[in-house]
């Protein structure tokens, strides 16, 4: 980067690089974006250029493969004191989906990185409140709206939208609690609002990684199948190459129950079991 030298030969390891994109920034320079995010553990560290925010008059610009300038006004407001500065928590969740090209990204963006970084929606709320102009801004608060009630994870999202709202079943309770061995345990969705006992679990993971969760989910649905509910369990995959199948069998145990409704979405190829309607 023009105007920073290192020292010594070599490639530079990461906080030296994080260090002379600072300097490079000038003294009010702050990790920002994905490179501030990857400071707070939101998401895994990548061999990419470094983001840096900087004030409007500062004249530092981005340069390829190195560093990446941003530029805000309300800098100041923005930067915690930690070593190296950075944006704080939730600035950086906002400033990573106001990045994003639509949306629907930006909304699952901020409900993602929620999950992954201990920011309450009312921290969320706040800053939104005080931070008025930027991209995305319906999407930003539509997403702080479904965190309150209770998504926790983008396949969280993603079934509210692709499956639920798209084939006209009403939303499902969220973040329901049962006991199960004398502990609290949380239900991605629930419908007995439409007088089902039905539990759809949404799991993000490929595999289970402990024995522990693997034998807390066996008993979990133990306890289920011994209160008569019926459970449905899904992945990514199901839920983003296949909504439509996995709507049809949500709306087969629905009706199955006595309740009726739903209806095939624009995407749905032909009428499949349970989408009849």
């Amino acid at each position: 980067m023009r105007g920073v030298y290192a020292t010594f030969t070599g490639e530079l390891p990461r906080a030296a690089r994080l260090s002379a994109a600072l300097l490079y920034g000038g003294p009010e320079a702050t990790l920002s974006h994905y490179t501030a995010a990857e400071e707070w553990g939101m998401v895994p560290i990548r061999d990419g250029p470094v983001e840096i925010t900087v004030p409007y008059n500062c004249s530092a610009t981005s340069q390829p493969d190195r560093v990446i300038v941003h530029r805000s006004r309300a800098l100041r407001f923005t930067v915690r004191n930690y070593v190296p500065p950075r944006t704080s928590r939730v600035d950086t969740i906002i400033d990573l989906a106001t990045s994003q090209s639509t949306p629907e990204e930006a909304v699952d963006t901020v409900i993602d990185l929620v999950g992954r970084s201990g920011v309450t929606v009312t921290e969320l709320r706040t800053v939104l409140e005080l931070r008025k102009a930027y991209r995305h801004r319906k999407a930003l608060d539509r997403a702080a709206e479904l965190i309150a009630g209770g998504l926790m994870s983008i396949l969280e999202a993603e079934y509210l939208r692709e499956v639920e709202l798209a084939h006209s079943i009403p939303p499902a309770d969220r973040q329901v609690p049962f006991t199960v061995d004398d502990r609290v345990l949380w239900e991605d969705a629930t419908y007995d609002s439409l007088g089902v006992p039905l539990t759809v679990r949404l799991d993000g993971r490929t595999h289970h990684s402990t024995p522990g969760v693997a034998f807390r989910d066996r008993r979990r649905d133990n306890a289920a199948e011994l209160a008569g509910r019926s459970r449905l369990v899904y992945g990514w995959h199901e839920v983003h190459k296949d909504p439509c199948g996995v709507a049809s069998e949500v709306l087969a145990v629905l009706r199955r129950a006595g309740w009726s409704g739903g209806n095939r979405c624009s995407r749905c190829s032909k009428v499949v079991s349970g989408l009849a309607g």
